[in-house]
């Protein structure tokens, strides 16, 4: 089964070094070109971080890229100037979406202040990937990541797709509203796992309860169209992760969910 790993990280700094650490991975081009093959994952999607600048955005070929606009980079003063420089990572082949961070950045992704990012989408076609769900500093603002925030900007805009991040986790009955009321949504899988888990049939077990909670409500949306796999690296195991998606996704659509979806929405033409 070939695998689209459709939200990663890719930042060679200290903090994604330790987590990389934890996880049982190291934090470098190579170890990760070397994972990917040893478990035929044959592209992944960077969401990015950072810097708006094109030198900051070079990747190795099995990477495509989402412009990231996250809280060292977005200022809501300053968005013609960053809509301008969004607009030639578009342009790229390479560079298949906009990412936002909205509960890091403090704002709601339906305010009029975002709209020259959702309008430059529908020009090139890209779809905009969302973070939602709980988030990994103190700092921001939950109300601002909850999934519903993308049920009225889904409505606004709906000739773009949407991708909501991380399924609104721990918010999954929202999240499941969100996706099968608005045909432009779908949500990554990612975010879920961290670290390294060791024994993943006593984890099935320690977590069943959350666990059967997540498979209930996707097979109550019962649309694997719409999601897709991710790791959210270097958070996770990768190894981990492929089983733990495979767990909680009916064995008939796994190639909907670890391929087809991240391969057509991104539109990477693999």
């Amino acid at each position: 089964m070939k695998i689209i790993d459709a939200h990663i990280h890719f930042c060679q700094e200290p903090y994604f070094d330790q987590i990389a650490e934890l996880a049982g991975h190291k934090n470098t081009d190579a170890h990760l070109k070397d994972q990917y093959a040893a478990h035929n994952i044959v592209h992944g999607v960077v969401m990015g971080n950072r810097s708006l600048e094109l030198c900051e955005h070079d990747y190795p070929d099995y990477l495509s890229y989402c412009i990231g606009l996250d809280s060292t980079c977005f200022n809501v003063d300053e968005v013609v100037q960053q809509a301008s420089l969004v607009e030639k990572h578009l342009q790229r082949k390479n560079c298949v979406g906009i990412k936002l961070y909205p509960g890091y950045n403090h704002f709601y992704i339906y305010d009029s202040v975002v709209d020259p990012f959702y309008q430059l989408a529908m020009q090139y076609k890209k779809p905009v990937a969302i973070h939602t769900g709980l988030t990994a500093s103190s700092n921001a603002l939950l109300k601002y990541s909850h999934p519903l925030i993308l049920d009225e900007v889904a409505v606004r805009y709906p000739q773009v797709q949407f991708v909501m991040c991380h399924i609104g986790n721990p918010w999954l009955v929202d999240a499941i509203a969100v996706i099968e009321k608005n045909e432009n949504v779908a949500a990554d899988l990612s975010g879920i796992l961290e670290g390294r888990i060791d024994n993943m049939q006593d984890f099935f077990q320690k977590k069943k309860g959350y666990i059967h909670f997540l498979k209930v409500w996707l097979e109550y949306l019962d649309n694997y169209e719409r999601l897709l796999y991710g790791t959210d690296w270097p958070l996770a195991n990768i190894a981990n992760y492929i089983e733990f998606v495979a767990h909680i996704i009916p064995e008939k659509h796994h190639d909907k969910v670890f391929f087809d979806n991240a391969n057509r929405i991104y539109g990477l033409g693999l």
